[in-house]
């Protein structure tokens, strides 16, 4: 059916208009395929993988039905209810929901922690019709008598699969049992392991179920690569060489120190990076999204926080400075580029220690890319490059200068050191009153540490410890590779 339009599939015309004009014209394979069901009010269970086009799939439906019902906005009594389960997923639910939500006179909200709770009571005080939420959050409202949900007519559960992983199940089950029996309920997960069958059979009633493409997957505008490298400094180099193109790429690090340190590094050295990890607070992870969404950077340095949820328009390349330990987080962690029917670039960074490791994971994901040795010279980086991006000033002898290792160094920062050296020059200076003075810089570098660990604990990568089973797809033309069912490590 390449043809068919959202209207042919009856979309009401004034979320088509909104479609249109987020450059939305033409329904993707999982939502020509779950439109009919879910807008004629059945229950759907839907299987899809990354980036196949799964919210709008559900947030259609969940605006045009709600629109349909023309109910008057109720204080702290929502009608629709979409669960997530991190927060930059929510985020970027609520973002898709929106446009199709004002064009109907709907409010939509978001639910999660790690953010103060009272703009969120504020704005069920006012009323709101559509909540995206992080289960965690939400039964703390709901505990709070500041939310109920006996009035939801529609209840959706996007990743239901990764809150599995991440042990939500528990509370989803709590929030579900507080829906009423007869509203529609929408799940939509990449696999049914790990209790989501269960979840289905207990509260979906006569579900219509749709699979297009499983998770594992691969994505045939998706183009791997493995460069073998010698040695951590060398993959530094190649770091950077991949790094100072024009288009937005993606750098993934196991540790959310890594990250960190090596945004900092790119920055220093002239190539604009930002970092997502869990210790940052959701104001700065939103900022930071915000910053290359825009093209304000064009890198982002991320742990596996990133790889579910976290849509970025344009991402060209992905590159795993780190392997990852299983192969459904390397297929979520590539699955940033090529989304939506574009083609992108993924590389894999192995080290000599790494290598047999790599070979088994690729296996296990059914990723045929052959191994190439490379430096950072070597024409099959330089392709990935592309036009190079012009350089900012460098920091001067700030971190990322020359050619350091990715590793921790041992010992205190350059700049921790001037610091200090330079307090106690103006103490030996000015006696007292140059004690007075010392104070100065002790102060800078206290409100610059608070910057640096500003976010407290933040939110954990979420490891998953499953390997998804194997489902056929509807996509023709799709390969479906072996699978096993549990991932080692």
């Amino acid at each position: 059916m390449p043809d068919i339009s959202f209207a042919d599939l009856g979309v009401p015309p004034e979320l088509v208009d909104a479609l249109v004009a987020v450059d939305r014209p033409t329904p993707f394979p999982i939502q020509r395929e779950t439109l009919p069901s879910t807008l004629a009010g059945s229950d759907v269970l839907g299987r899809g993988k990354t980036g196949s086009g799964k919210t709008l799939a559900f947030a259609i439906p969940l605006v045009a039905r709600i629109a349909e019902m023309k109910r008057r906005t109720k204080p702290g009594a929502p009608a629709g209810l979409v669960l997530a389960p991190t927060r930059e997923l929510a985020t970027q639910i609520a973002r898709v929901i929106e446009p199709l939500a004002a064009a109907d006179g709907l409010s939509v909200t978001t639910v999660f922690g790690g953010v103060s709770q009272r703009p969120q009571e504020a704005a069920f005080r006012r009323g709101v019709d559509i909540v995206v939420a992080c289960p965690g959050r939400l039964e703390d409202l709901i505990g709070q008598k500041v939310v109920r949900l006996d009035e939801v007519a529609i209840t959706v559960l996007d990743e239901a699969d990764h809150m599995a992983d991440l042990g939500f199940l528990p509370g989803v089950t709590r929030i579900m049992n507080q829906t009423p029996q007869k509203g529609q309920r929408l799940l939509f997960s990449a696999t049914l392991d790990n209790g989501i069958d269960k979840l289905a059979k207990r509260f979906l009633h006569d579900p219509v179920s749709h699979a297009i493409d499983p998770a594992e997957s691969p994505v045939p505008q998706m183009t791997h690569h493995v460069f073998d490298i010698a040695s951590a400094e060398e993959r530094t180099a190649v770091v950077a060489a991949l790094a100072s193109g024009t288009a937005k790429r993606i750098f993934f690090t196991r540790t959310k120190h890594q990250a960190k340190r090596l945004a900092r590094q790119l920055t220093a050295s002239g190539i604009p990076a930002v970092d997502l990890q869990g210790n940052l607070s959701q104001n700065a992870r939103e900022r930071n999204l915000a910053q290359l969404s825009s093209g304000e950077v064009k890198v982002l340095v991320a742990t596996d926080v990133a790889a579910r949820g976290v849509h970025v328009d344009g991402i060209d390349l992905v590159v795993h400075i780190d392997p990852p330990t299983e192969s459904k987080s390397y297929l979520h962690r590539s699955g940033r580029t090529a989304r939506a029917g574009a083609a992108g670039d993924v590389v894999t960074l192995v080290l000599p220690e790494q290598r047999r490791d790599t070979r088994q994971l690729l296996r296990q994901a059914g990723i045929k890319a052959t191994p190439v040795a490379v430096t950072a010279t070597s024409p099959e980086v330089v392709a990935l490059i592309g036009e190079i991006a012009p350089k900012v000033k460098p920091v001067p002898g700030g971190p990322g200068s020359g050619n350091a290792p990715l590793e921790q160094p041992k010992g205190q920062s350059q700049g921790a050191n001037a610091r200090r050296k330079r307090a106690a020059r103006e103490q030996r200076a000015g006696g007292q009153g140059g004690q007075g003075e010392a104070r100065q810089p002790k102060q800078g570098a206290g409100s610059g540490s608070s910057r640096r660990r500003r976010g407290g604990s933040g939110q954990g990568q979420g490891q998953r410890s499953s390997q998804p089973r194997t489902y056929s797809t509807s996509t023709p033309g799709s390969s479906q590779p072996r699978t096993p069912r549990r991932a080692q490590g």
